[in-house]
């Protein structure tokens, strides 16, 4: 290194608030502060990699930290700057960037281009992994508080006579037993409630936590086997744990939106809100689909039955849109139904079927189900 010239500044002992005099100079690797208010002009030594030195800004002094406890501080920033390059040194790679647009122009292009792969390949393939590694204790723990509260906010007891409940748990309970003959069937349960709110709906969370709704049963009171083929599809999804899968995306994302605009951390008290009020992915519902006509052809049921569903709920209203809601207002519940008012229709569960959007898409896909073609 070249040796610096004499620069007058301010030093600090760490201990009293008065700044004495001195004269800074860098002699090789060592940074040397004489004091000038001394008659002995006492100097002190400091090796230049541990003293902490100030980043080059637009504005504001100059302030070095010094290993004793010791501070410099220093008014003139361009005087400082000057010196400091007369003195053979040079900023960090990182103060570099900072003071040039271009290399601020290439990080923030970089950052771009990182968040948005992070989140169309990175957060979708994390969720999964991470989904499938989390304890199965975690993930039923997780679906019952869920459970809990969607139960508050749009569910009541079933009306539906008993009898009809356990004909229909039979009938999909031998369907999954033929689907996994040596025993290694997901654990679900299923539930009947009455919902004003959902209408004619079915849906699973985390925990094997599957639940239908009675107008969904009498919607397709005449065809059990599409009922048994709409568990099925839930099934899938209990399969595929895409209930924890969207829990965990969502914090990754929220993560990321942290990590872009600041804290997000009130999002870790919404758990069981989230399942509510995200939507599966249409990766997510396709593979449930495939899921649900696998079983059925393994009971010998034809998945085509599923077509009678998706017409029937064409029939009840619009094909719904991103919110649960069809284009023409309603909310699919049927005519007569809503107990409550008005005010519910326009409340959406997008975990819910209701709320799944292109069933004539899904229509052709159980139309035309063969078994060598599933996916």
């Amino acid at each position: 290194m070249n040796a610096g010239g004499p620069l007058d500044s301010r030093w600090f002992d760490g201990q009293s608030p008065k700044a004495r005099p001195v004269t800074l100079r860098i002699n090789g690797d060592e940074l040397v502060v004489q004091m000038r208010d001394d008659a002995a002009q006492t100097e002190r030594h400091y090796a230049m990699r541990k003293v902490r030195w100030p980043e080059r800004r637009t504005h504001g002094q100059r302030q070095a930290e010094l290993p004793d406890g010791g501070l410099i501080q220093h008014a003139d920033a361009t005087e400082w700057d000057a010196w400091w390059q007369a003195s053979g040194q040079r900023d960090s790679v990182v103060v570099g960037w900072m003071q040039s647009w271009r290399a601020t122009l290439v990080a923030l292009v970089g950052t771009v281009v990182f968040l948005a792969a992070s989140w169309v390949w990175g957060v979708p393939w994390l969720s999964q992994t991470v989904a499938h590694q989390i304890p199965a204790s975690l993930d039923t723990h997780i679906g019952r508080q869920s459970l809990q509260q969607i139960d508050r906010l749009f569910l009541k007891p079933s009306v539906l006579p008993q009898q009809q409940q356990d004909d229909l748990r039979r009938r999909f309970k031998a369907v999954v037993d033929n689907a996994y003959p040596q025993g290694d069937a997901p654990a679900w349960t299923l539930a009947f409630h009455a919902s004003s709110t959902l209408g004619a709906n079915a849906f699973a969370l985390p925990g094997g936590f599957m639940v239908i709704t009675d107008d969904l049963v009498a919607l397709l009171n005449d065809q059990p086997d599409a009922i048994v083929g709409v568990l099925a599809h839930e099934h899938g999804h209990v399969q595929n744990r895409d209930g924890l899968d969207m829990l965990v995306r969502a914090s990754l994302v929220s993560a990321l939106v942290g990590v872009v605009l600041g804290d997000a951390s009130g999002f870790l008290a919404t758990v069981p809100a989230t399942l509510a009020t995200q939507a599966y992915s249409r990766d997510a519902e396709r593979r449930a689909d495939a899921h649900a006509a696998r079983l059925l052809h393994r009971s010998g049921i034809s998945p085509s039955v599923m077509v009678v569903f998706f017409e029937r709920m064409l029939e009840e209203g619009s094909e719904p849109d991103a919110r649960g809601e069809d284009k023409s207002g309603k909310s699919g519940k049927r005519d007569g139904g809503d107990e409550d008012g008005g005010a519910e229709r326009s409340v959406s569960l997008p975990i819910a079927i209701g709320s799944h959007p292109d069933h004539e898409e899904r229509i052709r896909y159980f139309r035309e189900w063969q078994p060598d073609g599933a996916p």
